[in-house]
């Protein structure tokens, strides 16, 4: 049963339609229409199976799919803002990395395990989010008894709080006999209201403070135990939990005391137990994997020695993970069922037919990505909220000047970038990049020193700043 975060989780995925996934996906990455429809089916396939009855829920299997495409097209960026969206754990992998048992190289369990990973920190920022409050005020608390400790003669009985003194009679002038209030508890808590204000307005930050850190118990042990359940894992790592903690008081200023004593807190408001069952159903209900590379496993079917043995042993080997099995993992066993694999490749010299058959029918749906052209460059640097004209004017802005690319500009960038893709290797969207690095580098140095003349980009700039590259063969090379 998924527990109650993970059920809202799936909520927020009944409010997006597949149209309005696609338009969420068409926010951040242009074109590719036809990988965004694939990817926005498989996600609403999810929150219709849990809707699906009981019966049949365990018999619908994820659409897994296979994206075919060169290098910087949006494949990742597909897949990393789906899982964005829906909140879902989710991992990149590369399958090269990967080899068959006896092989040097990560095994391909390791996967469902760094997802298992990325679902506990997920999971554990949402509930910081939800407590961050609460941990505040204390982290204020503790802020304040370290500044202002309880003194002795005003502590309680218990020694915790500061105690009620007894009440100071004076005489009045005319005669009558009345007692004063201003006992030892109420003149601490003033000065701890006063503490509290300025620490509210960051006026003691540079106080310092001793703070009382954990301590690793045996930070010496790393030894490699190959038979640990989950994988190679040090031994450190596995009886850190079991160890008793050692303390130590260390002195800091008020500003990183605040961020230790956060953590600290967090710690102890959050159940963990509790955390780990909601992130393994996380993985097992909502789970992402881009597998990235599968090309590289693809390649050597039918041949029987060399490095291509390895490449048909790893996919055999990614075979049950992908079909549906149990996993071990250091948090406890993971159902890899339900999780949905997006693989992707380039498949220039490989196809997917040269994948075994069996993972094959394991990826129903392909998909292909086509190049960008100099049209698309120019709406990737126009239309996305994170467009790259806009990171590099946000940049520029943050030493107070300003830059503007104007319309010619930018289609000037798009032609050269299209012109380096097709002379050289096409890297896609990422030779925007270069280019742009390059057509900015002196600007970017100069600041703040240049003053604070707006920077405008235009056509004439771009064809001087790049034209001594472009018309060079060795330096296009190396540089673009």
């Amino acid at each position: 049963m998924p527990s109650r975060r993970t059920e809202a989780a799936f909520a927020r995925l009944a409010d997006l339609t597949p149209r309005q996934i696609v338009a969420e996906l068409d926010r951040y990455i242009v074109g590719q229409h036809a990988a965004k429809k694939s990817v926005a089916i498989a996600l609403r396939n999810r929150w219709r199976r849990q809707r699906a009855p009981e019966a049949i829920r365990e018999e619908i299997s994820p659409n897994n799919i296979i994206l075919i495409g060169p290098t910087g097209v949006g494949k990742t960026e597909i897949a990393r803002r789906l899982a964005k969206l829906a909140g879902a754990p989710f991992i990149k992998v590369e399958a090269s990395k990967f080899t068959e048992v006896g092989y040097v190289g990560r095994d391909v369990e390791s996967m469902v395990r760094d997802l298992v990973e990325s679902a506990i920190d997920l999971v554990r920022t949402e509930r910081e989010g939800d407590i961050q409050g609460v941990a505040l005020e204390k982290v204020e608390d503790r802020l304040l008894d370290h500044l202002l400790p309880v003194p002795a003669s005003a502590k309680s009985a218990d020694g915790d709080k500061p105690a009620e003194a007894a009440g100071v009679f004076v005489v009045s002038p005319t005669g009558a006999v009345q007692q004063e209030h201003d006992t030892e508890r109420e003149r601490y808590q003033r000065t701890r209201e006063k503490l509290k204000t300025l620490l509210k307005d960051k006026q003691l930050e540079d106080r310092e403070i001793e703070v009382e850190v954990t301590q690793s118990a045996s930070p010496g042990i790393d030894v490699m135990t190959p038979g640990a359940p989950g994988g190679m894992e040090s031994i450190s790592s596995m009886l850190k939990d079991m160890l008793p903690k050692r303390t130590k008081k260390r002195p800091m200023k008020v500003s990183e005391a605040r961020r230790v004593l956060l953590e600290q807190e967090l710690e102890k408001l959050i159940d963990k137990d509790d955390l780990v069952t909601d992130a393994l159903a996380r993985v097992e209900k909502m789970g992402i994997v881009f597998l990235d590379e599968i090309d590289k496993i693809a390649s050597g079917r039918g041949q029987s020695s060399g490095p291509d043995v390895s490449r048909e042993g790893v996919q055999r080997d990614l075979l049950p993970i992908v079909e549906g099995s149990n996993v071990q993992t250091k948090h406890g066993m993971v159902k890899t069922d339900h999780v949905l694999f997006i693989a992707a490749g380039a498949f220039h010299v490989a196809k997917p037919s040269d994948l075994i058959p069996e993972l094959q029918g394991r990826f129903p749906i392909r998909v292909e990505l086509t190049a960008l052209s100099e049209e698309d460059f120019v709406r990737i640097m126009t239309e996305p909220e994170n467009a790259l004209t806009k990171q590099y004017a946000a940049l520029v802005e943050s030493e107070g000047a300003s830059l503007t690319f104007t319309d010619d500009g930018i289609r000037e960038i798009a032609r050269l970038a299209t012109l380096a893709n097709v002379r050289m290797e096409n890297i896609g969207a990422r030779r925007l990049h270069t280019v742009m690095t390059t057509l900015l580098e002196d600007v970017l140095f100069a600041l703040p020193d240049s003053g604070l003349q707006p920077v405008i980009v235009d056509a004439e700039l771009v064809r001087t700043r790049l034209k001594a590259v472009l018309e060079d063969e060795d330096l296009r090379k190396y540089i673009l």
